[in-house]
């Protein structure tokens, strides 16, 4: 197992629709804000999934290309594509700069197989807000390779997630 450096992800074009290439770093790349929900339902959970109800989300719309967030919780998509291949994995990582204004990003494992536009839950701690920016970058994606390709890729709901109408 090892941690992707900057060249092999160039090379292998993992991540599609990019701002710019500022946002490859020396052990991942930067995932940028597309999109910010706020939370307008409960979810639901089960073992196997007969039973859940993903919580229903608004849009919060950027003006003059940004927005305010009070303290809270808050859905975020990304605008890049990944493209996760059967011998790779990937963990998404706050920026060490969106720590320190006092908001944290939560993520999930990116499994071998995985494409998609993906969501993360962006927490604001700071009982002062938050300020962002359209396009800001918020996360670093960082990519593992696997010792060896699994047999079967992701197939679950959130395959082709926000790519092509999906979810």
């Amino acid at each position: 197992m090892a941690v992707l450096p900057k060249e092999f992800l160039l090379q292998k074009e993992l991540i599609k629709e990019l701002i710019q290439e500022l946002q490859f770093q020396p052990a991942g790349v930067d995932l940028t804000i597309s999109k910010v929900f706020s939370f307008k339902s409960p979810g639901v959970l089960d073992f196997d999934n007969s039973k859940r109800e993903l919580s229903l989300a608004k849009e919060i719309e950027f003006v003059n290309e940004k927005v305010f967030l009070p303290q809270g919780a808050y859905k975020v998509r990304f605008n890049e594509i990944v493209s996760i291949p059967l011998d790779m994995m990937a963990l998404i990582f706050p920026r060490s700069s969106l720590l320190r204004c006092g908001a944290s990003l939560d993520g999930a494992v990116w499994d071998p197989g995985y494409e998609g536009r993906g969501e993360s839950l962006l927490i604001i701690h700071n009982p002062h807000g938050l300020t962002l920016y359209k396009n800001a970058r918020i996360a670093q994606l960082v990519f593992i390779k696997l010792l060896q390709p699994t047999q079967e890729g992701y197939g679950g709901t959130y395959q082709g997630e926000n790519v092509r109408g999906n979810l």
